[in-house]
């Protein structure tokens, strides 16, 4: 890791042979389908923790070759996050780019930062298994997950749509919200994690709110269209006159609202 940031040789040689490859017709296109050949990564998530760091370094670490890291970075991370949602493999690669993800997100470097907690809410999409990861290591990354819990609350609708397991997402800020109150009613006397549980819990209570409200909606959506089948069965047997596809449309919006 430390000689592809370091060593400016080494580096310039990696560089030209990714964008030599890249530069080819559909690199892209063939690469993201090959991602993974005969069970083994293409871009393995320690490849993917060392691009992260080359590309999103802190300013002042910035060097000539980051501008180019930041070309083919985008491409490389659809490759490294490449693979059939909710197989073995995905979810055992999303587990270990949560761990890592979660300690570039907490390394105190803005645009390192914003990624890794990108990555990080990508993970929890792919595997519900790392909502419990998640919540094992909550207490010793407590401003971090804060950051986490910010992000989801504040891009919810956009981010919601994408969970793997809502229902997982619930039991976990659940736990959270747990840890919380024991935490503030408890022994900690320092100022700042007080605070951080604090905005922690606020932000867990209010995606709780968010899930609870989406899961009713659901409910009563899905009641009023079992409803409206059985009536229309009733009054029309042949049923040829109605037009499903629009009930379909309508509990998808809501679904996703």
């Amino acid at each position: 890791g430390g000689k592809l940031g370091s060593n400016p040789q080494s580096r310039d040689l990696v560089l030209q042979l990714v964008e030599r490859i890249l530069s080819a017709p559909k690199a892209r296109t063939i690469l993201v389908n090959g991602a993974v050949r005969k069970g083994e990564r293409l871009m393995p998530p320690l490849a993917l923790d060392l691009l992260l760091r080359v590309t999103f370094p802190a300013s002042s670490a910035r060097v000539k070759a980051t501008e180019r890291f930041e070309a083919i970075y985008p491409t490389l991370k659809e490759v490294a996050l490449a693979g059939s949602p909710g197989s073995k493999a995905m979810k055992q690669v999303s587990q270990q780019i949560l761990t890592f993800a979660m300690k570039a997100a907490g390394e105190g470097i803005p645009e390192l930062s914003r990624e890794a907690t990108s990555i990080f809410i990508w993970c929890l999409t792919q595997n519900p298994d790392c909502y419990k990861q998640w919540d094992k290591i909550y207490i010793d990354n407590l401003e971090v997950s804060t950051v986490f819990l910010r992000k989801l609350n504040k891009e919810w609708k956009e981010l919601s749509v994408k969970h793997s397991s809502l229902e997982a997402l619930g039991q976990t800020l659940k736990s959270f919200r747990h840890k919380n109150v024991e935490a503030l009613a408890g022994d900690e006397e320092d100022a700042a994690r007080l605070a951080l549980f604090k905005e922690a819990d606020k932000h867990s209570k209010v995606i709780l709110g968010k899930l609870s409200r989406g899961h009713g909606c659901v409910k009563s959506m899905a009641f009023v269209i079992i409803a409206l089948a059985v009536g229309a069965t009733l009054v029309s047997p042949s049923m040829e006159s109605w037009d499903w596809n629009k009930f379909s449309v309508l509990f998808s919006a809501h679904q996703s609202s």
